[in-house]
């Protein structure tokens, strides 16, 4: 008979959201942090009642600790490194943990060095309170780590861990703000009123390369985006770096992680660094007139031909 392994840790998740909805990616840093005991969620923001609430209804969580400050509104690392190092020192949680994106990149580090300890970054699978694996060498390479560290500072791959549902009644408890760092100081935000879907949660992502010529023909893409429903359009980096779109388009090791149902990359030959940010898709289709292109060998479906006869 297999007897379940008791848990014993206690985790604090940072939550990352807009102050009216949680990011996706914050899910499965829940689901993540529940393989080590019980979970705390800081919700650090300015006027985030919502994201509080949503929270607080999270499958495995126990405890919403809510800070409502101006100096948390912008999501500052700075700010929230502060505020975090305040939080462990009064509760002494074990693990610290949130997902591996710019936000979670730019906080947990820097914890991680207030405490002298080793972040261990990119987690694609916990093994037990000390264990971790993560990807290395653009996903050519699986390192296995232990830690020894009295506290864990964590980032967890959001496509590597499923999000936390609904379902849970946490308690909220309010926590006084650490106020400004004066490290940096929030200028603007430029948000994309486009209405398009975001590439972490879209449904659907159909990306191109260098094979679609110019910038000007990602209106082929875009034009099917719209006909597909719930699709992102994506790009890789050689077409990022020469300004034929956004380079919040990315996707990639050094671009956007995504895990969508359905990843249909068109004209692009699959570069290592591009397909360790898109070979968890669920399924893959790919549109080439290189037949021996990397990217046939991790699609499920692939059509060798001139993408603007295909």
């Amino acid at each position: 008979m297999k007897v379940a392994r008791q848990l014993f840790g206690k985790a604090l998740v940072v939550l990352e959201h807009n102050n009216a909805k949680l990011n996706p990616s914050s899910l499965s840093a829940v689901s993540a942090a529940s393989k080590f005991g019980d979970v705390s969620v800081l919700v650090a923001g300015k006027g985030c009642k919502a994201v509080v609430d949503e929270a607080s209804k999270l499958s495995g969580v126990q405890n919403v600790l809510q800070v409502d400050s101006e100096e948390y509104g912008t999501l500052s690392p700075e700010n929230f490194t502060t505020l975090v190092k305040n939080i462990q020192d009064a509760k002494s949680y074990s693990h610290i943990v949130s997902s591996h994106n710019a936000f979670g990149k730019s906080v947990i580090p820097r914890v991680a060095a207030k405490f002298g300890s080793m972040p261990i970054a990119d987690v694609i699978s916990i093994q037990d309170e000390s264990t971790f694996v993560r990807s290395s060498y653009a996903g050519n390479a699986l390192q296995k780590v232990k830690s020894t560290d009295s506290v864990k500072f964590v980032t967890i791959r959001p496509t590597s861990f499923d999000k936390a549902a609904d379902g849970g009644s946490a308690a909220v408890e309010e926590v006084a703000a650490a106020g400004e760092s004066g490290l940096s100081k929030w200028i603007a935000d430029e948000v994309d009123t486009s209405g398009k879907p975001d590439l972490g949660s879209a449904r659907v992502v159909i990306s191109g390369g260098r094979g679609l010529k110019n910038g000007d023909n990602f209106k082929m893409l875009y034009d099917l985006a719209d006909k597909i429903g719930n699709c992102a359009v994506g790009a890789t980096r050689a077409v990022v770096d020469s300004n034929w779109v956004a380079n919040d388009l990315q996707v990639g090791q050094t671009g956007k992680i995504v895990a969508p149902e359905l990843y249909i990359a068109v004209g692009l030959s699959g570069a290592i660094q591009h397909l360790a940010g898109m070979k968890d898709s669920k399924v893959i289709c790919c549109v080439n007139t290189d037949g021996e292109a990397p990217i046939f060998s991790v699609s499920d479906y692939g059509l060798e031909a001139d993408l603007f006869q295909a």
